[in-house]
Formats: C-alpha cells, structure tokens, sequence
C-alpha cells in the first residue's frame, strides 16, 4: 500500500472524531455531562455507541488473524464477545441503573455500605482500564507501521491526542456521540473491502483453500478443551464486568431504556462479527502467505492489497486502515472516560461545584492515558485478543462475582466482597503477568493452559471466598446478636434494583387526602353487572 491513500484514510477518521467531539464539546458543561452524559441517551444512540467502544482492536483486527491461525476453535472469541451481553441483558442491565450509580466504584460503596469497597473497586477498573488500553494503542503503532511504511510511535501518538483531545474536551456525552459514529465507520469499513474481495474469489473460479488439513475442525484435545470453557467464562462474565460497558449502561434514562440497549447491542454486534471469519477464510484462498508468523493481525489491513494489487486493492486497504483507526480510537476513548471518572471521582476527589469536577476529570484524562501510552511507546509487542482476552479474565474475577452477588444476594457482606475480589483479581492479574512476561512458554502444558486461560479457577476462587465469607459472617452474627457490625447497612436497599419500573409516560395518582371531620366515611361504588366492560 502506497502512503498516500493510508495517510488519507487515517486522516479523514481521525478529522471526523474531532469535528464529531467538537460538536459534542459545545453541549458539555455539567459534572453529569462529562460522567454519565445527564443520563438522556436513548437506546438506539447508546447500542452504536457501546458497539463503537466495545469492537476493538482485537475484533477487528485479532479474531481474523486468531481465525486464519487457529482455525475453527478461534471462533469462541467472537461468541463468546457477543453472548456475553445476553448475561447483562438477564442479570445486571436495569438493575444497575436503577442503583442510580455514576462508576461502578460507587455501586460497590453503595451496596455494601464500604468506602474500602469503593477503593478496591476503583484501583481493579484502573488495572482492568490500562490492560485494556494497551494493545489498542499497540496495535495503532503496528497497523500504521504496516499500512504505511512510517514509524510505529506515530500510529500511537495519534490515537493518543486525538482521545485525550475528545474525552478531555467533552467527557462522556462527547464520548457518546463519537463512538455512535464510529461504529458504523467500523462495519462499513470491514464489510465493504470483504464483499469485494469476495466477488473477485468467485470470479477467479473459487480457487480452493490452502489451510491445513483440520483447520476447520474444533480441536478435541482435553488441554484445548479446556482453554475453549475457560475462555468461555471468561468473556461470558467479564462482558459484565468490563469498566467502560457498564458505565454507558449509567447514562440510558432508566432500567428499560438499560434492557432496551443491551438487546439493540446484541443484533449490533452479531452484524459485526460475521465478517471477521470471512477474512480469514478468503486469506487462506487468496493470500496464504498471511499465515505465517507476526502478519495475521494485520490480516483485515493487508489482504485487499495483496489480493487486488493496484489502485483498488490500495484503496480498499486504506478502508481498512481507517475502520482499525476508528477501532482504536473509539475503544481507547470509552476506556479513558470510564478510568478518568475514577481517578477524578473515586480516587483523587475534592471539593467544589461542576467546575472543578469537570476540571479534575480533565486532569485525569492525563493520568488514565500515561501508562498504557507509555508502554506502547516502548515498542512492548502484546498479543491483541490474547491480552484483552486476560483484561476479560480479570474483570470475571473480580467485578462479575461483585455485580451479580450484590444484585441477586442480600446476604453479600463487605469484608468477603474485598477479600473475594482481591483473590480473584490477584490470582488473574499473576496469571496475565506470567502470560505477558513469556514464562507460561517453559511451563508443562497444563499449568500453561491454566496460566493463559485462568477464570475456569479464578472466577470460583473469587465466588466461594465471598459466600463463604458472608455465610460465616451471618452465623457469627447470630451467635452474639448484640455484637456490633463490622461493616456498615448498604445504602441502597437492594430490594430497589430489582422493583419494576413504571411504564413510560405514567403519572402516579394523586395523593388520598383525609376527610374533613364530621363527613360521611364514603361508601363503595359497585359495578353493575350489566355494565360495558
């Protein structure tokens, strides 16, 4: 691909984010723009949104290149991505609106009655946040790299502004509006140059596939069995309890608005997802050569070239290279809100009105984009879906157990809840760092798999610390009932995030006022039986 085109795409993405969050600027004044965009998004809106934040780097660039790799077992992640939303669709949408929470650090202090537990929940969202960030800003570098011959650190530089610009600028309800758009500059970009390349594969006779022998077949081997369930529960639960998903669940009007969302994002994301295995498919007929090691997550960018060599197949690259740029772009930007509410509000607040809220928020913006940033620039090279498949393994271990004990158990008690959390997270964050670091390659197979797959064990650990706990707390409890309590009432009932919500446009009845003294008590009316129903 010639730099001309690339450059141009990646500049007309990178110039409607910023006309788009300009735009978005000018409505953001208040602390409740910048944190949860006044809670006015409708579902329709928030459903492109959090499919523009929730399809990353590594859905659109990493499952191709897992798919052309991997084969047919590779397919879990882009299910497993989707299904996972079913689960908050049944358990945690409307439930967690109706707490009337801004971060999920304050549903955590509000259920369990515990600024420990605000804290703890704080410092996990920041850990799982920069996890996450990482490899969309990784991936910046190594795409632009690829797409246009030019040093990596620029790809990174860009991504970085650009976010800090937008989310600096307008917080959350400029936020909202940008990744709307962006989701549909993603699909669009993925499923034009794939349509094409699809019809140049049938114009060529359908030349046959050079995969090998077993690649469309799920493995049956017990270690990939394994890897398969636990990556299963790991993006099954950590959908749930991904930072940046959950907060955008805080800006929807109320519970069915929530419910309404998540059903939107499901048909959303199953749009998308059908073509990232399609790409792998014509590689393996078209560009074999994308198999080999350190190009498949390139795949999406640098099929159309090699496939169509000349101005069409330049320009359909230069697509690609612009829907990978919104991916970042769009990700990077729901998890820089969702870690900078966090530091501004949970971790460093203060006093004062909207202004020096919105002022701190800004600040904060800085302190969520440092360290991934800085890692990136480091030239660290991170497996894509890898490390945000262990993001989703951390965040199962530690906000899904959180969310769904809190919600659905009244029992939940706030020491097992830090307990629990901290031995789940721990227990995935050693994991994720051992993975990272290169020592699970020297390990035997087993605790390899259990290593760089870890929620099968991490998530149980987590749930049977908190139950365990709040059990025994309970009997504890009881034997000396005038023992004062170790943890502090919840400060919402949790009887609220389960009460049917009224329907839209319902005015409640006006208030029975007493009869003046000395009136006749009045008597029922009683329905003739001859009366029109």
């Amino acid at each position: 691909m010639t730099h001309a085109p690339a450059i141009t795409a990646v500049a007309v993405v990178v110039l409607v984010t910023v006309l788009v969050a300009a735009y978005g600027t000018r409505v953001s004044r208040t602390t409740g723009d910048f944190y949860v965009a006044s809670r006015a998004v409708r579902p329709w809106w928030n459903a492109s949104a959090i499919g523009g934040e929730y399809l990353s780097a590594a859905s659109f660039l990493g499952v191709a290149g897992l798919v052309l790799v991997e084969g047919a077992d590779a397919l879990w992640f882009p299910i497993g991505y989707t299904v996972g939303y079913l689960l908050l669709l049944a358990f945690v949408a409307a439930p967690l609106r109706r707490s009337g929470a801004y971060t999920l650090p304050d549903f955590a202090e509000l259920r369990l009655g515990s600024s420990r537990a605000r804290t703890a929940s704080a410092l996990v969202v920041v850990l799982v946040g920069w996890l996450y960030l990482l490899p969309q800003f990784t991936a910046a570098g190594l795409v632009w790299a690829s797409a246009t011959g030019l040093p990596r650190w620029i790809g990174t530089v860009v991504v970085a502004v650009v976010v800090a610009g937008a989310v600096a600028g307008g917080g959350m309800r400029s936020i909202t509006i940008v990744q709307a758009v962006q989701y549909w500059l993603k699909l669009t970009a993925i499923a034009v140059p794939a349509c094409v390349l699809l019809a140049l594969w049938g114009l060529q006779g359908a030349p046959p596939s050079q995969a090998p022998p077993g690649w469309a077949v799920p493995s049956s081997d017990p270690g990939d069995l394994y890897a398969t369930y636990s990556l299963l529960l790991a993006l099954l639960l950590g959908t749930m309890g991904l930072p940046h998903v959950l907060t955008r669940f805080y800006t929807n009007p109320d519970g069915t608005d929530a419910r309404r969302t998540t059903r939107t994002v499901i048909g959303l994301l199953g749009l998308f997802y059908v073509w990232p295995p399609v790409y792998a498919v014509l590689a393996w007929r078209l560009a074999p050569e994308l198999a080999e090691p350190g190009r498949a997550d390139t795949l999406v960018v640098d099929l159309p070239g090699l496939a169509l060599p000349g101005t069409l197949g330049t320009v359909l690259g230069a697509v690609a290279l612009g829907g990978a740029f919104a991916a970042f772009l769009s990700t990077a930007s729901g998890l820089t809100v969702a870690v900078s509410g966090v530091l501004a509000r949970d971790l460093v607040p203060g006093a004062g009105g909207d202004a020096r809220a919105v002022s701190r928020f800004r600040l904060a913006t800085l302190g969520a984009l440092v360290v991934p940033v800085g890692v990136a620039l480091l030239g660290v090279d991170v497996p894509l879906a890898a490390t945000v498949g262990l993001a989703f393994a951390l965040a199962a271990s530690t906000f899904a157990p959180l969310l769904l004990l809190g919600i659905w158990w009244d029992g939940l008690r706030a020491g097992p809840a830090l307990l629990g959390m901290a031995v789940g997270g721990c227990a995935a964050a050693a994991a994720a760092v051992l993975t990272l670091t290169g020592v699970t390659a020297r390990a035997a197979p087993p605790l390899a798999a259990a290593l760089e797959q870890p929620a099968a064990w991490t998530v149980p650990l987590a749930v049977a610390v908190m139950v365990a706990g709040s059990l025994l707390g309970e009997a504890r409890a009881a034997r000396a009932p005038g023992a004062p309590r170790r943890s502090a009432p919840p400060r919402v009932d949790p009887g609220l995030l389960h009460r049917p919500e009224p329907p839209s446009g319902y005015v409640p009845p006006a208030p029975a006022t007493a009869p003046p003294p000395g009136a006749p008590a009045p008597t029922a009316r009683r329905r003739s039986p001859t009366a029109r129903r």
